[in-house]
C-alpha cells in the first residue's frame, strides 16, 4: 500500500517510526529536514498523488490541540479538536481536505506523547467541564490503525481524565483496536454515512454502508457508545427515499441505547476550497448540483437547506429521542 516514505531527520530513531518501517520494509525511504519540504510545495497535483500518496513521518512541534469551530458539538460544555495525521485513505469527492491542503501524501505525527500531554493540560484547566475532543477533523480516525496505533495509544489516555470525551469519527471497519480494549465509557465511535447510491459514486476506497453498519453492530454489542453522522447531506432527486432507506438499515441493526448522539448537516465548502475542488475534478456532477456562493461559503440555496434538514431531522425523530440529536450549525 505505501511504496514511499518520508521520513523527518529528528524522528528517525522514534520508536513508531521504526515499527511502521519495519511493516513496510520494502518501502523506498527518504530523509528530509522537515515534512513542509515535501508536503506544502506549490504545483502539486492533489487528484495525481491520491491515485499513490506517500506517507510522511514528521514531529508535530506546536498547536497540538485546537478550539473546535463555533456550532461543531454533541454537547459538551467545551469543545476542541486535534490532528494526529492529516489526510485520509479514502477518496470521497466532497471532502474538504482536497481544497484545504496542497499535498495528498498521508502525514502523520509520530511523538503522540505530546499530543497527550496537552491534552492533559487543557482537561485540568477546566476541571467541572465536560470536555469533547474530535479526532477525525482532519482524518479518518481508524482507517489507517492497523499501522497508526493510535486508538490503541489514546484510549488509555481518556480512560484516566474524568471530564474529557474522545470522538473518534470514521468510515472505517478497522476497529480490532477497540473489541481488543475494555470499553471506555467516555469515547464516542461515530460513523459517517450517507446513502447507498451516494456512497457509491462519490466515497471511493471507503468501506460499503452494509459493512459499516456491520462494524457498529460489533462494537455495541462490546458497549462502545455510538455516534451517528450524516454530514455532509448531499442532495439528488429523490433524497427523501434513499435517506429514509438509510436510517431503516441502520436502525434495523443498531441499538438507540448505545447511541451518544446523531448529528446532520448538509454539504458546504468555503468558496476557495470548491474552487480547488472543482478544478480538480470539473466532470464531477456532485459540483453541477444546485449550489449557490453566500457569504463565501458554498452549499445549497437557504430553502433547499432547510428542506433537507427538516426532512430528515423529522425521519430521525422517527427514531431517536430528540435529545440525542445535534443539527451542525457551521
Amino acid at each position: 500500500m505505501i511504496e514511499t516514505i518520508y521520513i523527518e531527520e529528528g524522528i528517525r530513531q522514534h520508536p513508531r517510526t521504526l515499527q511502521i518501517c519495519r511493516r513496510f520494509a520494502q518501502a523506498r525511504k527518504i530523509l528530509c529536514q522537515r515534512y513542509t519540504e515535501v508536503f506544502n510545495p506549490k504545483a502539486q497535483n492533489f487528484r495525481l498523488q491520491k491515485r499513490q500518496p506517500a506517507l510522511i513521518l514528521a514531529e508535530k512541534h506546536d498547536h497540538f490541540v485546537h478550539r473546535a469551530p463555533a456550532g461543531y458539538g454533541i454537547g459538551g460544555d467545551e469543545n476542541f479538536y486535534f490532528s494526529h495525521m492529516l489526510n485520509c485513505l479514502y477518496d470521497c469527492r466532497y471532502c474538504f481536505l482536497q481544497g484545504m491542503l496542497q499535498s495528498a501524501n498521508y502525514i502523520l505525527f509520530v511523538n503522540y506523547d505530546d499530543f497527550a500531554l496537552k491534552i492533559e493540560s487543557i482537561s485540568r484547566e477546566y476541571p467541572d467541564q465536560q470536555l469533547h475532543f474530535f479526532s477525525g477533523y482532519d482524518c479518518d480516525s481508524l482507517a489507517l490503525e492497523p499501522v497508526t496505533g493510535f486508538a490503541a495509544h489514546f484510549l488509555p489516555v481518556f480512560a484516566d481524565l474524568a471530564n474529557a470525551w474522545l470522538e473518534l469519527r470514521t468510515k472505517s471497519t478497522q476497529i480490532r483496536s477497540l473489541l481488543d480494549t475494555p470499553v471506555i465509557p467516555r469515547c464516542i465511535v461515530a460513523f459517517s454515512f450517507t446513502p447507498e447510491a451516494t456512497a457509491k459514486a462519490l466515497e471511493h476506497k471507503a468501506p460499503t454502508v452494509q459493512r459499516r453498519i456491520e462494524a457498529m453492530t460489533r462494537l455495541q454489542q462490546q458497549g462502545w457508545l455510538l455516534g451517528l453522522r450524516f454530514d455532509p447531506m448531499i442532495y439528488q432527486v429523490g433524497y427523501q427515499q434513499q435517506y429514509r432507506r438509510l436510517f431503516e438499515d441502520i436502525f434495523r441493526c443498531v441499538d438507540v441505547q448505545h447511541l451518544h448522539s446523531v448529528s446532520l448537516g448538509v454539504f458546504r465548502l468555503p468558496e476557495n476550497y470548491f474552487k480547488r475542488i472543482h478544478r480538480l475534478y470539473p466532470r464531477e456532477k456532485l459540483f453541477a448540483g444546485p449550489l449557490q456562493n453566500s457569504a463565501g461559503v458554498v452549499s445549497y440555496p437557504d430553502d433547499l437547506e432547510k428542506e433537507m434538514l427538516h426532512s430528515c431531522r423529522e425521519m430521525l425523530l422517527q427514531y431517536i429521542p430528540e435529545s440525542l440529536f445535534f443539527p451542525c450549525q457551521l
